[in-house]
This record gives structure tokens, sequence and C-alpha cells, in this order.
């Protein structure tokens, strides 16, 4: 009942923020705005989400930066998948963490691994990499095979790490704390606060949790928010007109558009 109840308070907040009309942002607005396509554009049907498919349609449309989310096979390579396992997207039911990246290939062959993506799109595109909370076997070796896949790549320019629980940016001890990004759930206040103390890159969360009070702290500290899951042109005009620049969408490329189009017209 819970999860059915948030998800219906979540989808009349949609409704409510596509139908409220909004001023159209100003021009500085629209240049700053930064448009992540979360999981890739992706409709699980014909295209899945969190694969180089994905990817590359939101690239080819022009969206600034792509979400995605790390997990680890049982020989320790970080594969881009949000679930613990691949049953939900791929029917797959098998643990993602006890299988070997060949076996994950075999079974689920459109996962790809972190070094793949960092292949076709970094540099290209930015990158949100969202660490998933997991039992970490080898936390030390794991440092060191994130620090190798990423090197190539320049932190903040090219990519930020984002994770539910602060405590997975333990994983990535080799990068300044800046470069990092909690993202709220419920635990706004709590998350926010960690932010300022500790000198993470920015909050992230849902918009309607991430309020104007909540806005106001991050300025203050002169950390970046980053909102979702903007779905219609009325929130996305809400946030831009707010001085949020980072926006996460499951319309990514819808989003791109309207942000485009407001730009063309001037």
């Amino acid at each position: 009942m819970g999860v059915r109840w948030r998800r219906t308070k979540l989808r009349t907040a949609d409704w409510c923020m596509a139908v409220i009309p909004r001023r159209v942002p100003d021009k500085s607005a629209l240049q700053n705005c930064k448009i992540i396509s979360h999981r890739g554009e992706h409709d699980n049907k014909r295209v899945m989400e969190n694969t180089l498919q994905a990817f590359g349609i939101a690239r080819a449309a022009g969206v600034w930066g792509i979400e995605c989310d790390i997990r680890w096979t049982a020989d320790l390579v970080p594969v881009i998948c949000h679930d613990p396992s691949g049953e939900r997207v791929f029917g797959s039911p098998e643990l993602i963490s006890t299988l070997s990246f060949d076996e994950v290939r075999a079974r689920m062959p459109l996962i790809p691994s972190l070094a793949e993506l960092i292949a076709e799109f970094g540099g290209s595109t930015h990158l949100m990499l969202e660490l998933k909370a997991e039992r970490f076997p080898q936390p030390t070796h794991q440092s060191r095979i994130l620090q190798r896949e990423l090197s190539p790549l320049e932190p903040g320019r090219d990519y930020h790490i984002l994770g539910l629980d602060p405590a997975v940016f333990e994983l990535v001890d080799f990068l300044p704390r800046r470069f990092c990004c909690p993202v709220a759930e419920e635990n706004v206040g709590e998350l926010c606060q960690t932010c300022v103390d500790r000198g993470f890159g920015g909050l992230g969360g849902h918009f309607l949790l991430l309020n104007h009070r909540v806005k106001r702290r991050l300025d203050q500290a002169g950390q970046p928010l980053g909102t979702g899951f903007v779905a219609s042109k009325n929130c996305l005009y809400r946030e831009l007109n707010r001085g949020v620049e980072w926006i996460f969408s499951n319309h990514a490329v819808k989003l791109q558009q309207v942000r485009d189009h407001c730009l063309e017209r001037g």
C-alpha cells in the first residue's frame, strides 16, 4: 500500500505541475540548463534502460548528461544495471553479484560494462554515475578498479558520482568530495546538512522534496541542486525559474526539445 500510495502521489504531482502555467525562463536559465536522461531514453519495451542504445538516443538529441547505475559482477567487473538482478528488465532472475561478467554477457547481453560506457560516451556526454549500496567484497581492490576505469575522464567536467547512501563514496576515496553528490529520498534535511558539513558536490532528489528552503541552504554553501523527475514543460520552467540547473528526467529528449525551441525563439 505504501509503494502504491507513493506512486499515486507522484503521478498526481506530475499532473499538477504539467497543467499549472509557468513563465518561460530567461535566456540565461535556458543556457545553463543541464538535462540528464535518467537511465537513458527508454521504454523497457523496444529500448531497455541503462543500455548503450538508450544512452545513444539521449546523446543524439543533444541531451547534456546521462544517469546510470553501477553494480558489480562476481569477478568484480563494474556493470551498468539499476536492480540487483536482471529480472525486471531482462527477465533473468539471477543476482548480478553472483554471475561472472561472461555469464552476465551471455544471459543479458544488453548490460554494458562501465568500461564500455566510458569508451562510447566518456568526454561527449556528462556521466552521472550512481554507486548502488551493496556488499563490496574487496573494497580496496574495487576502488582501484573504479580509479582505473575513470582515469581517462576529468571529474566534474566529465562525470559526477551519485549515491543514496554517502557511505558508498568511500569506494571513490581517490576523488575530492566535491565530485560526489548524495541523492535524497525522504531524508532531505539530514542529507542537505551532510552536503554542507562534508563539502559534497551538491544534492539530488525529487522536485517535491527539494523545496525552496533546501535550495537556499545549498545556494549559501555554493552547492548545486539536481531535481528529478521532471516530466513536463511547465515543471521544467518551474525548476529553471527557481535556479535549478541539473534536471533529471525520464523524458529528457522531450525536455531538451522544449529548451532548444525556447532558445531558438529568443
